[in-house]
Order: C-alpha cells, then structure tokens, then sequence
C-alpha cells in the first residue's frame, strides 16, 4: 500500500500539476492539506476519474484538507476532536479498505505564527488534543498513519540554516517538544525510520530564491502506530516536484507499506 501526504496550497490553482503527480505515483492512499475550497468546490470529478474515493473537510480561501483512496474509506471524521468551537478545517481521519484496512488521518497543524500572538498558544492547544486524539487511536492497535503538514522543524539538520527559524513558530522549543510527545506515545516517523539524511526538506519558501539555493525545511511528516510500522518498507520525498510548473511550496513524501 502507497500512502502519500501533500500540501498542495489551493488544489484548484494546482490541479494540472496535481492531477500530473496522481498519474505518475498512483498512490494508494493520498492526504491532501490546505486545499483552500469548501467541500463543495473540490474538485472530486477529476480524481474519480483516476479511481478514487475522495472525503473533504473543506475551508473557504484557506486550510482544508482531503483525504483519497483507492478503496471505500469507513469512519470518516472531520474536525480534530476536544474543542468543539474550532472552526478551522485541519483534520480527516477514515479507516481505508482493504484486505488489512488502515486508519490515515491528513493533517494540517496550525502554522503558529507570530508566536506573542493567541495564534502560537492555539498551535501549542491543537498540538495537545493531537496527542490526546493519538493516544486513544493508538489503544485500538490497528494499523494508524497520521500524515500532514505539520508545520514543525524537528531538529536543526532538519532546516538548511537553522538560525533563519529561531524566532518562528515552527522551531519553537514548545513545538518541537509536543512533537517528540507524539513520537514517543510510541509512534514511528518513517522518514527517519528509513532515510533519515540532513538536507532532506519538504518545504521551498517562494521568496529569496530559497528553492534555487535548496534553503528549505522538513515539515511534512508521517507519524506509523506499530502494527503500520512493522509493514514500513520505504519513506521518500518527491523532491523533484518542486521545480515542476506551478509548483506548490511543499513536496510529496511518500510512504510504502507491504499490506
């Protein structure tokens, strides 16, 4: 089973380019973030076209995140639970199909900045109903990826100059302490599990030629309960879809299990 996660910033000013990675990688399982439409105006047809089931928890003009797969999805839930007041669409979870169904959520964590805002203290309260969401997942020991934009720089060799991040939401040592709690709730990050190499980012910033000069970070994560990450056979980053025409800021990361 392929099972991918990719910002896509808007999937309607992207769908060529989108609709040209779907053909080309065919995976099983894609979670889609910031999607930047209301359920109503994502465009299902097109990926029905190519075979999928599609669920949208949509947002006019921002957020929003999608998940599509190849066999019926069951269960689906839209909104992360623990504060029904939030508005903002950054989470879908479904169990996927199969002769071994997976649970997969797509994830958009809250950006966070400017961190002496209200902004930083709802990244770090989203950030705590995840880890509180992933603890009860994780008690169904059943195969779980929790996929997305997280929009935390874990480490330093995760960033290409880490000083530019020191004051930003992203590198925050309260960020990047919430997500080491998730991992160590005894989740497996697949990337790291089978890669692992610095200069690996997920995220080109359109401004100062930061992709032509590969000044990038690692944002985008796969987070494997063990029952997934026992079947982890491969983890990668379509770098290359960055310099594609109309590129989104972000790049797929791919995950390969054997179920």
């Amino acid at each position: 089973m392929r099972l991918a996660t990719w910002n896509v910033n808007s999937v309607n000013a992207r769908l060529e380019t989108v609709l040209k990675w779907f053909e080309a990688e065919k995976p099983d399982v894609a979670c889609l973030q910031e999607i930047k439409c209301i359920d109503e105006k994502f465009p299902a047809e097109a990926f029905e076209r190519l075979g999928y089931n599609v669920a949208v928890h949509g947002q006019k003009t921002y957020n929003g995140v999608a998940l599509l797969s190849r066999t019926p999805m069951e269960d689906v839930l839209r909104g992360l639970p623990g504060d029904p007041t939030d508005e903002q669409s950054r989470y879908i979870e479904a169990v996927i199909s199969g002769p071994k169904p997976v649970r997969v959520a797509s994830i958009y964590l809250p950006n966070g900045n400017p961190i002496a805002t209200e902004k930083f203290g709802y990244k770090l309260a989203w950030m705590s109903r995840l880890h509180a969401h992933a603890q009860t997942l994780l008690a169904l020991e059943e195969p779980l990826a929790l996929m997305g934009d997280f929009n935390v720089i874990p480490e330093a060799t995760d960033a290409a100059h880490p000083s530019d991040w020191t004051g930003d939401a992203l590198f925050q040592p309260e960020s990047r302490e919430a997500f080491r709690a998730l991992k160590w709730l005894g989740l497996t990050e697949a990337f790291q599990a089978m890669d692992g190499r610095p200069d690996s980012y997920t995220f080109w910033d359109y401004q100062g030629g930061a992709w032509p000069r590969n000044n990038g970070i690692r944002i985008d994560h796969a987070l494997l309960s063990p029952q997934a990450a026992d079947h982890l056979r491969a983890c990668v980053i379509n770098r290359e879809v960055r310099g594609w025409e109309k590129p989104s800021d972000h790049v797929p990361l791919i995950v390969d299990l054997d179920l």
